[in-house]
């Protein structure tokens, strides 16, 4: 069943890529970024509202069990502000399978913090895993995004690391609050932290320069929406006693199906073949995981 969840919710992070990359195309980054958390917020404000009614303050009224969320706010904060400048700036057929390397991550984390075990199959996804990471760092040169020069690429890999700690975070988070509970509150104090972090961030890109002009567009508003479906089903996922991080980690990768394909039918980016072929192995490596979960 949790595998199932995963899926659902790599479906959902694909469009939630391709709404991103449509929103930021020339305009700004931060103030798309903050009506992303306020939207998100608002979403889920009825879990909130309807524990305050029946007189609980959530997370069992715990102050404690606050600060954790508050915690997770501020780890997300830190994937998504280098993340969204990313996806700005780079192809969505090379930003999708750096992202798409959490898992990798997320395994040496899986293992060394909660002790996870994989099979022989789900090792070999791994290492193909690693061999697609490999293939798109010289796709990427070709391009001219090196992996050593260009700072959107050295963005695009500290958001995918710090997406890998959010992830083992939640594993730590959902082994004692309710997902839903989880959801609500973490929305609510990444609107916070986002939009405190962002009015500091605003004030040294106006001393380097001025920011790009605000467009209103309506992909904005299905950021949050894919987003928000996506985090029920993963939360779900991983609130299930047998589910394992590392397999739920790189079954959500299988999301970057989605923006390749929009990469390469609406956006006509390039070297199309061999971009083919390091997704045509990532999306083996998540067949091999899927396959070897259900032994």
């Amino acid at each position: 069943m949790w595998v199932g969840f995963a899926l659902v919710s790599a479906l959902c992070l694909g469009f939630y890529d391709v709404m991103k990359k449509l929103s930021v195309r020339d305009n700004d980054v931060l103030a798309v970024l903050l009506l992303n958390t306020f939207f998100g917020a608002l979403l889920m404000s009825p879990v909130i509202i309807g524990g305050l009614a029946n007189g609980s303050a959530g997370l069992g009224g715990g102050g404690a069990g606050h600060l954790l969320i508050l915690a997770k706010a501020v780890i997300v904060l830190l994937s998504w502000l280098p993340g969204y400048f990313a996806i700005k700036h780079l192809p969505l057929t090379i930003q999708g399978p750096i992202n798409a390397s959490r898992p990798v991550m997320v395994l040496v984390g899986a293992v060394a913090i909660f002790g996870e075990r994989l099979n022989w199959i789900q090792w070999i996804g791994i290492l193909l895993g690693f061999a697609s990471l490999f293939f798109i760092s010289r796709i990427g040169s070709r391009e001219g995004f090196s992996f050593r020069e260009s700072r959107w690429i050295l963005l695009s890999i500290a958001a995918a690391v710090m997406g890998a700690v959010s992830a083992l975070y939640d594993k730590f988070l959902l082994k004692r609050f309710d997902p839903l509970e989880v959801q609500a509150w973490y929305s609510l104090y990444q609107c916070v932290v986002m939009g405190c972090s962002i009015l500091v961030v605003r004030r040294v890109v106006r001393r380097g320069g001025a920011s790009p002009r605000f467009r209103w567009r309506w992909t904005i508003l299905f950021i949050p929406l894919f987003l928000t479906a996506a985090d029920i089903a993963y939360f779900h996922a991983l609130s299930m006693p047998d589910s394992m991080i590392s397999v739920v980690s790189m079954i959500r990768r299988g999301s970057v199906l989605i923006p390749f394909l929009y990469g390469v039918f609406a956006l006509h980016e390039r070297n199309v073949k061999v971009k083919l072929l390091d997704l045509s192995v990532l999306l083996l490596s998540l067949v091999l995981l899927v396959v070897g979960s259900s032994m």
